[in-house]
């Protein structure tokens, strides 16, 4: 039987959230939980995987950095950027960095935008922002007001800096010395909404994330 227009539930308008936090912090956890399984998760460096395999985008790479910036592909697929050597070409460079984002940015932001706009069509009730750089490029990539909500993950630096060397391969100390060049963490924890403390194990941010959903969205 249809139903008539009276019958139907109102669709809800998308509620748009802002992951903060530092480096290793459990944002990408956080964002997970938020968006739920009807929700999706819009991740800056997902997009900006994807940028990272256009064939043109690697020959500038190649081009500008030497073919040390490219790796063999996995099990003999094309080859594709190594990542952590590009980062160390250019986090003590702004000439080459600002090259490097002069390329990608534009290409994420195209992304990122695009895929807002689908799943707002879509009636997506959550739509979760992944963006490491969400406060400090807000000009840049007009972000930060479509979020109705900043949550921000907090998490004590020797915590993260022991899961960026177990989990990412890094230095000790590497997080602390890229953090250095962005806004910082105090500011970003007083423009939230709310904070989640993560310095337990992962169901325990899973909880408070719930938590922190319930408390900010009521049913």
């Amino acid at each position: 039987m249809t139903r008539s227009p009276e019958s139907e539930s109102p669709r809800r308008p998308t509620v748009v959230f802002g992951v903060l936090g530092g480096i290793a912090a459990g944002k990408s956890t956080v964002a997970r939980v938020l968006a739920g399984a009807d929700g999706v998760v819009l991740s800056a460096d997902e997009a900006a995987h994807e940028a990272l395999a256009d064939g043109d985008l690697q020959a500038k790479l190649v081009g500008r950095f030497g073919p040390g910036v490219m790796r063999p592909g996995i099990d003999g697929g094309p080859d594709d950027v190594d990542r952590a050597e590009l980062a160390r070409l250019v986090f003590d460079d702004p000439q080459a960095r600002k090259a490097l984002e002069g390329w990608i940015h534009p290409v994420v932001r195209a992304t990122l935008h695009a895929s807002f706009e689908d799943a707002r069509r879509r009636g997506v009730p959550f739509v979760v922002l992944d963006v490491p750089l969400l406060l400090e490029n807000a000009d840049e990539h007009g972000l930060l007001e479509l979020c109705d909500h900043l949550v921000f993950v907090d998490a004590p630096l020797a915590v993260r800096d022991t899961r960026a060397v177990r989990d990412r391969g890094w230095d000790p100390g590497e997080v602390a010395r890229r953090e250095a060049t962005q806004m910082p963490l105090s500011t970003k924890r007083t423009r939230a909404d709310v904070v989640i403390q993560n310095d337990g194990d992962h169901g325990a941010l899973e909880n408070a994330t719930r938590q922190a959903l319930r408390n900010l969205v009521p049913r």
